[in-house]
Parts: structure tokens; C-alpha cells; sequence
């Protein structure tokens, strides 16, 4: 995948690392922990400015929440509490339950966007909700870019200092991901045993 991922940079350049970007939010197994340290590495080696390429790496991943962010718009909070009620028993779900979640949502939307942009496992996950809730597109734009923003120059500089060894951070935060979504995964099926029992 490594290689995969340099070829594009190497061809495309800026425009290469905007593209992965774009893909890793919609297509997870490319990680970012992998793009924008080998980015920041390419400019630690003077082939690419690095406020260029946290720059690139940004506008990719802010437009690759837009499709997650228009789902959860056509899935729609009213159908997506309807489908709940009818099928959402196995799981002890309810559509109360959803509204539940969309009103602590809503409470919260701008800053719960951006913080979860520095969450491995769910930064992409949480434009679904925001697309439920109906929020609007200027300030999901705006704090996914803040928090995206973040994440991007955080993965490019270590990148940058790490200079050979830039794929310490894939190695280091790989795993962190997948103990989140584990953690998330363990968490949920817990809840619904718990609900069951109750």
C-alpha cells in the first residue's frame, strides 16, 4: 500500500495528496496515519513545501466527509427513527433512542465534529450524525475543516521530524485506531446486552 500511495504522490504531487485524502475518509484501509507522514517527509527531503502539502492533505480530507455528511442527510432523522422502530428491536434500539442521541447532538454538533476529526477510527463516522441532524453545510464545513486541519499538520510535521522513520507514526497510532473501534464496537455490544437483560 506504501508504494501504491508514493506512486500517486510522486505523479501527482499536491494534487495526489489531496486525492488520498479524499479516499481515506471514504475508504477507510487507506490510512491517513501513513499519507501525511510520508507527505511530510517528501517535504522534509525538499521535493514539496510543507504548509502546501498540510494544505492539500486538508482540502482532500474536508471534502471527502461531504458524501458521509450527504448520506446521513438522504438517510434523514424521521426515516432513520422509523426503520429503528420496525427493525431496531433485535438490537434493543427505538427510534427515542435515536432522537435521544441527535438531540445530545445537536447540543453539541460544531464542536463534537471537529473533536472527533482527531479520533482515529470515527473522525470520518461522525459526518453521518451531523448529515441526521440537518445541520447546516457552512458550519460543518467549518469546523470539519478546523479539526481536519489539525489532525493533517499534526501527521505531516511528525513526518517532517521523523524525517526515515516516518513510518513510526502509522505504527504507533495504526493500533490506537483499531483499539478504538474495538473499544467503540465492545462498548455498543455491551449497551444492547445491557438493554436486553433490562
Amino acid at each position: 500500500m506504501e508504494q501504491y500511495i508514493q506512486s500517486i504522490m510522486n505523479n501527482l504531487g499536491y494534487l495526489g495528496i489531496a486525492f488520498l485524502m479524499f479516499l481515506e475518509n471514504v475508504f477507510p484501509p487507506l490510512p491517513s496515519e501513513l499519507i501525511m507522514p510520508l507527505a511530510g517527509f517528501s517535504a522534509e527531503l525538499g521535493e514539496q513545501s510543507l504548509v502546501a502539502v498540510i494544505v492539500a492533505g486538508s482540502l482532500g480530507s474536508l471534502i471527502g466527509q461531504l458524501p458521509l455528511f450527504y448520506l446521513g442527510k438522504l438517510a434523514g432523522r424521521e426515516r432513520l427513527e422509523r426503520w429503528v422502530d420496525k427493525y431496531g428491536r433485535w438490537l434493543s434500539i427505538s427510534g427515542k433512542d435515536i432522537s435521544k442521541a441527535n438531540d445530545w447532538f445537536d447540543r453539541y454538533k460544531g464542536w463534537a465534529v471537529c473533536l472527533c476529526r482527531l479520533i482515529p477510527g470515527i473522525r470520518s463516522l461522525i459526518s453521518i450524525p451531523a448529515g441526521l441532524s440537518d445541520m447546516n453545510l457552512f458550519p460543518f464545513l467549518l469546523y470539519t475543516l478546523l479539526g481536519t486541519s489539525i489532525w493533517t499538520t499534526l501527521l505531516a510535521y511528525l513526518g517532517y521530524i521523523l524525517g526515515d522513520n516516518y513510518q513510526l507514526v502509522a505504527q504507533y497510532l495504526g493500533p490506537v485506531s483499531y483499539g478504538i473501534i474495538g473499544l467503540l464496537a465492545l462498548l455498543f455490544f455491551g449497551w444492547v446486552l445491557w438493554r436486553r437483560v433490562k
